[in-house]
């Protein structure tokens, strides 16, 4: 029989490590991990079709950067987005207030393998292992961490229906693992970021900021942690709790 104390952690620990993969998981598919603010004066002096139009049919780490300052960009783990007047709207004079659509491109398995160099957009040059490691290592962890949190899941739906409290510690440590690669997931892409922007800062007063998607994964870290962190204490204060009686009906 499991203490009360014992099943209500286990109740917690189950709710928080949901709340951690329902988090994470939208960090994942949506593209607000990092966004540029343009001045308007900057975005009215580009030509917004043209750089769209690279910016979707080229995969050029120098020209889609350059597209994202000026365009009010936005970098994802799998999208890169900007934002357009939406296209099939002229007229004569100069529309005050144009209609604008983000236009999203996601990124396809081999460019997310595909290696980074130190002079953007020149494949002759010296191939920076660096950033090609960070931005690999930035779209894997996630996976590896929703897929811990899942085998986790299993291991526990597997010790309720065998009755057994023991793989509470492994579910644990499955979950501390999740919350160390979702943390280096964040640390991974703000590194990488921060380092494209030593070899392509951008302009005068383009701004960037953190985007929601990036807090996201950030919240589901400690969430991740405190799961952990309840089903190890209820696994080991079980397991000693059961030797005591174990050794006081033996004695």
């Amino acid at each position: 029989m499991v203490d009360n104390r014992y099943a209500t952690a286990l109740v917690i620990g189950s709710v928080l490590s949901l709340m951690a993969t329902v988090y994470l998981s939208v960090a994942v598919g949506t593209q607000h991990w990092y966004q540029y603010s343009c001045p308007p004066g900057k975005r009215e002096g580009s030509n917004a079709t043209e750089l769209r139009d690279e910016f979707i049919r080229e995969f050029d780490e120098k020209n889609y950067s350059e597209t994202l300052f000026r365009l009010n960009g936005t970098l994802g783990l799998w999208w890169r987005c900007i934002l357009v007047p939406v296209p099939g709207r002229s007229y004569w004079f100069k529309e005050p207030d144009p209609k604008m659509e983000r236009q999203c491109v996601s990124f396809t398995l081999p460019q997310q393998f595909s290696p980074k160099y130190k002079h953007l957009g020149n494949p002759n040059s010296e191939e920076d292992l660096l950033r090609t490691y960070l931005w690999r290592c930035q779209f894997l962890l996630p996976l590896v961490s929703l897929a811990l949190v899942f085998l986790g899941g299993l291991v526990g739906v597997c010790a309720c229906l065998c009755r057994s409290f023991t793989p509470t510690l492994g579910v644990g440590v499955l979950h501390l693992l999740a919350g160390l690669c979702t943390l280096g997931t964040v640390c991974c892409f703000l590194a990488g970021v921060d380092l494209l922007q030593q070899y392509s800062p951008p302009p005068e007063g383009v701004v960037g900021t953190l985007g929601w998607s990036l807090y996201l994964a950030l919240i589901s870290f400690p969430l991740q942690m405190m799961a952990a962190a309840l089903f190890l204490w209820a696994a080991r204060s079980h397991r000693k709790n059961y030797s005591r009686m174990t050794a006081y009906r033996v004695a």
